[in-house]
């Protein structure tokens, strides 16, 4: 049985066109927010990798040294060094693993977020702009939004880990 779509060759091309906008979009997005990673490493004098191994402990730590190294796709000798700055910069704490006494832990240092916050949301005014933009918003599209921002970030996730491998 043939079937018929209701959709001419003109929404197919809307379509496409949509598509290609919002991948340009992402890929854009995925610039200015790099420029903005480099930026606030620069005012706390953090390389970009450590920033974001310090995102990678504050969202998912404690965390073994092993176990950070895979989350951010770093060889596990590189990740020394990373942590070996973090920990000497003030930004880390590394602990005994309360459940192997043999193995380490890291966590972010308490007190220091507050200093990579405040760079993100107030003095990039980048908070208040993300209010403005989401203010625009129903509830619903934005539900839609979250779940599309979050099932390209796994998408991402996906596909740096093809690489890896």
């Amino acid at each position: 049985m043939e079937t018929i779509s209701l959709a001419g060759p003109g929404t197919a091309r809307r379509r496409r066109r949509l598509n290609r906008t919002i991948k340009e979009s992402l890929r854009d997005l995925g610039v200015q927010l790099s420029l903005l990673n480099h930026r606030v490493g620069a005012r706390l004098d953090l390389k970009a990798t450590d920033l974001e191994c310090l995102e990678l402990i504050t969202r998912y730590g404690p965390l073994s040294p092993s176990a950070l190294a895979r989350r951010a796709g770093l060889h596990p000798a590189t990740m020394t060094g990373i942590l070996d700055r973090l920990e000497r910069d003030g930004w880390i704490d590394r602990d005994r693993d309360p459940s192997d006494r043999r193995g380490v832990v890291v966590r972010a240092a308490r007190g220091r977020g507050a200093e990579v916050l405040r760079l993100y949301l107030v003095d990039s005014g980048m908070n208040t702009a993300m209010d403005q933009i989401c203010a625009d918003y129903e509830d619903e599209e934005l539900e839609i939004l979250a779940g599309f921002l979050r099932r390209t970030a796994d998408a991402g996730r996906t596909a740096a880990e093809k690489l890896t491998s």
